[in-house]
This record gives structure tokens, sequence and C-alpha cells, in this order.
């Protein structure tokens, strides 16, 4: 067994560690492509039509990755550290924890905003009534942020400190919504409020506490935002209206066949 109190075995150590980080990477990078497949395909899909050498070699490779993790998870001792990773009962009570926090966040800035935020002027509602509901695009109120970015919120110390790095960074963000209020930095484009209103549509839709679990869930499996299947989704509905804003659809049946699918959830 190595010991930091030999020279060379600090050396080793430290590789250790620096391979460690690059496996993490690419384990990260392969979880991010399989979750973007499988909101595409099912599994029974997958199983019933997947080239049969191409599936029995990821199987084997994501067997033999959580037999070689599991073998190391059984060993650490630091129980605060990766315990809620091996223990469904104490990541359950995390996760119950997080989604609380993260609404209660929601919320406040909800009601923070609310106030300060304009109705959508005339040409903007033109553009958008093609594809949201009248009933909303009457609710939703505007904040463009004049000098200043909102900051990361006051739980990302916590997250970062459980191992959580990518979290998105909230002062990089063309938009915040917050239920039925859209804070932008900057200017405020047809694609990017469009994108924004999407979310709108998933928080009236499914309510607050169920958005919320639905993407700390998501961000938890996949670590990366972009890969939560409530962010990808109004990408994709963004980059539709993007490449052809001629032809309408509506967002809302969009938005409810996914939840009737189940394709918003860590299924």
């Amino acid at each position: 067994m190595f010991s930091w109190d030999k020279t060379g075995d600090r050396v080793a150590i430290v590789q250790m560690n620096a391979e460690l980080r690059h496996a993490q990477l690419e384990i990260l990078s392969a979880q991010c492509a399989t979750d973007r497949h499988r909101l595409r395909f099912s599994a029974e899909d997958i199983a019933r039509h997947a080239q049969r050498d191409v599936l029995r070699k990821a199987l084997m490779s994501a067997s033999a990755l959580h037999h070689y993790f599991s073998s190391i998870a059984s060993q650490v001792t630091d129980s605060d550290a990766i315990g809620s990773l091996t223990d469904p009962s104490r990541q359950e009570e995390r996760i119950t924890d997080a989604v609380g926090k993260v609404a209660r966040y929601l919320r406040e800035q909800r009601d923070h905003f609310r106030a300060q935020g304009k109705p959508l002027n005339e040409m903007q509602r033109s553009i958008m009534s093609p594809f949201f509901p009248a009933a909303l695009l009457d609710t939703i109120r505007i904040v463009a942020m004049e000098g200043r970015r909102i900051s990361n919120p006051p739980f990302y110390a916590e997250a970062r400190a459980l191992g959580f790095t990518s979290l998105p960074e909230f002062t990089h963000m063309a938009s915040l919504t917050f239920e039925d209020v859209i804070v932008f930095h900057g200017e405020i484009a047809p694609r990017t409020l469009f994108h924004a209103l999407v979310h709108a549509v998933q928080f009236e839709t499914l309510g607050l506490e169920r958005y919320t679990e639905l993407f700390v869930r998501g961000f938890l499996r996949t670590r990366s935002h972009v890969s939560v299947p409530l962010e990808a989704h109004a990408f994709t509905l963004e980059s539709k209206f993007a490449g052809a804003p001629e032809q309408h659809f509506s967002v809302e049946e969009k938005v409810r066949l996914w939840i009737n699918q189940g394709r918003y959830s860590d299924r």
C-alpha cells in the first residue's frame, strides 16, 4: 500500500489522482453521450434493434466500470464523502434536501424580481404568440439587468464541497427563468426569449416542486446542466424555432408529450 510519508509513493499518489481526474472526465463524457441516447430511444428499442456486437461491448464496459468502482467504494472509510452514493436512503435524503433548497431559491428570486418586471412588448408577443398560450404570455414578466448580473445561489459552495464542480455559472447565462419571471443578461433576442419561455411552460405544466425535482435528479445523473432533459428539450425546441420560425407549433403540446412519455424523468 502507498504511504504519503514515502517520497516515491507521494509521486505515485499524485500521478494516480491525475489519472483518476482524467478517467472521471472521460466517464462523464460517456455518461452525457449515453444520456442523450437514452432521451431519443427507449431501453426496449435498444434491446430489440441495437447491433448485438456494439451492444455487447457497451454492456461489458459498463459492467466492468461498475464492478471496479463498486469495489473501491466498499473500501472507502470516509462515509461523508461517498456514503450517499452507495446508501440509497442517504442519497434520497440528500436529494430531497437539495430539491428543497433549489425550490426555495427559485421562489424567492421569482418574488424578488416580479415587482421589477415588465410585460412582453407588442413585437415580442407577436413573435411568440404562435408558439405559446396567450394566458401564459399575459403572466410573463421580463427583467433586463443593466450593469449587473445575478450571482450564483448561496448553496453552490456546499454543492461544490460535495464534489459537484460542473454547476452552471449564473453570471454567464443569457437568461434565467423563475416560474413566470424571466431575467435577462444582455440583449433579449427572439431565440433567447423563446428558450426562456419554454422553461416557463415547463414550470407552469409541472409545478415548481416537480420541475425542481426533475432538474436536480437530472443534474445529479448527468453532471451537466445542458444534458438535463428539461434543458435539453428547451434547446431542441429553441433550435426548431430558430431554424424555421415561420413553421408554428405548440410548445405546450411538446412539453406535455414529453411529460406523458416520461422523458423528463430520471428513468
